[in-house]
């Protein structure tokens, strides 16, 4: 990356070094072609900052390798998560008939359960989750100049591709499939039907909201018609094998192993990019996508569900209810839900993924359910320093660096003057060796996680308490 960016330097240096010769001549042609050169110049300066940002964005996550199992992991511990709680939020999920369960935090597995027979390598159903992938792939498609998501649907699947008169057809765009919105009469026997006859008008597009998923099936129709290739090819060639995100379309539906689920949601994390290789480059789009997409339903965006918001609607309903989605889970959270409990939920301020696949884990679910709340009721309680170095005092008094500390801690305070013990989250002592002559605790043998220092004064026996973090 520094010999690309001292390589583009030098050709930057001789660019602007021809452009102060050229700008002492005064021929009006040199002139032209100094202004030409400056344009080159700041071309050249584009280019040079977009790989700068580009490099800096990848560097954000870890990307685990396209082939194979290897990903990195990060102890549970180093985010002062207790092993207790995660063995309660294990029995959770084995009780509500759970197959997959991941969560990665910087992109990097943190926790990592399968249930019963069912492995790392084992594949299952996205139900509607999958959802949020075609909503990218639809983002790509218009990259790629195949579609345009505000052009007419019967450009893309020809006219009569519903069985409503020609002039209501023509209303419904692109974008109104990618936020549910076409107003096609969701009263139907078959809701994933898409023939003709299943499509008919109730109101113009963009005048209602519904959960109708023949609305949503067409999408994948538009893309490949648009692109000339089949829906699976087209993923395959442009997501899944730059990701490594392997998986199954099959009516519609993606069927893949959970650690794809997860790879999908560290593509979103960061913006469409994976280890520096665009994937999806138009931030407008991108950006739409996980953004309130309507005033229908501020829940939804180009087919992703948002947490955080005072309203939403539910599929099969056409009132609206009040409240987040999810009121337990972070505000800032984007989600693709799918039936009986696919999950997939994304945390861009936590860095964070989170996967569930398996059975039915609510009696009433509804892409939504009972068991989102649950869920993140038990995740939230993963952090055991809440309740005891969370909840203490911090006196900046003392001083302590770096922290996080991999190896050493300093202490801006001498012994001589002060007793210290160093705290884990539980409560329990950790007997850790000091070095008098840099004041500082070794931490070699010291565990990943959060703890808390306490300097106790010999003489007025005060205290005083700072929390780190060992990496």
């Amino acid at each position: 990356m520094y010999e690309r960016f001292f390589q583009l330097k030098g050709l930057l240096h001789l660019c602007c070094n021809s452009i102060l010769f050229l700008n002492k001549i005064r021929c009006k042609i040199f002139i032209i072609l100094y202004y030409n050169s400056l344009i080159m110049c700041k071309k050249l300066m584009a280019v040079i900052l977009f790989l700068i940002v580009a490099k800096v964005h990848s560097q954000i996550n870890y990307f685990p390798p396209i082939f194979g199992n290897e990903w990195d992991t990060i102890s549970p511990a180093s985010l002062g998560w207790c092993s207790e709680k995660i063995d309660i939020l294990y029995d959770f999920l084995d009780s509500s008939d759970t197959k997959g369960f991941l969560i990665l935090k910087d992109g990097k597995i943190v926790l990592e359960k399968y249930f019963g027979s069912f492995t790392l390598d084992s594949a299952w159903y996205w139900a509607s989750a999958g959802k949020t992938v075609t909503s990218f792939m639809a983002g790509v498609a218009q990259e790629d100049g195949f579609l345009n998501i505000n052009n007419k649907s019967s450009d893309y699947l020809g006219n009569g591709w519903s069985n409503e008169p020609q002039e209501k057809e023509d209303l419904i765009k692109v974008r109104n499939h990618l936020t549910l919105t076409t107003g096609i009469d969701f009263d139907v026997s078959d809701m994933d039907c898409i023939l003709p006859e299943c499509l008919n008008y109730l109101q113009d597009a963009g005048e209602g909201w519904y959960y109708h998923n023949a609305t949503y099936l067409l999408v994948q129709d538009i893309i490949a018609n648009s692109a000339g290739a089949s829906y699976q090819n087209y993923y395959t060639s442009k997501l899944g094998l730059p990701t490594g995100m392997f998986g199954l379309w099959i009516d519609g539906v993606f069927y893949s192993k959970p650690r794809a689920m997860a790879r999908f949601g560290s593509l979103i994390l960061n913006k469409g990019i994976w280890n520096g290789n665009v994937i999806l480059g138009d931030t407008a789009y991108f950006n739409q996508m996980i953004q309130t997409s309507q005033d229908l339903n501020l829940a939804y965006g180009y087919l992703f569900w948002l947490n955080g918001k005072s309203t939403y609607h539910l599929p099969g309903f056409t009132f609206e209810f009040g409240g987040e989605l999810i009121p337990d889970a972070p505000s800032d959270m984007v989600m693709g839900l799918g039936k009986n409990d696919q999950k997939l939920y994304i945390i861009p301020s936590q860095n964070m993924v989170v996967v569930r696949m398996g059975n039915i884990a609510s009696p009433f679910t509804f892409a939504l359910s009972e068991f989102d709340d649950k869920l993140w009721q038990k995740i939230n309680e993963l952090d055991c320093s809440s309740s005891i170095i969370n909840n203490v005092h911090e006196d900046k008094g003392i001083d302590i660096y770096p922290n996080p500390a991999e190896n050493e801690l300093f202490v801006n305070v001498t012994k001589s003057q002060y007793i210290f013990k160093i705290y884990n989250v539980t409560g329990n002592l950790i007997d850790l060796k000091f070095s008098e002559s840099t004041n500082s605790f070794i931490l070699t043998d010291l565990e990943s996680g959060v703890y808390a220092i306490v300097c106790i004064d010999k003489k007025s026996n005060t205290s005083m308490v700072r929390k780190f973090v060992k990496l």
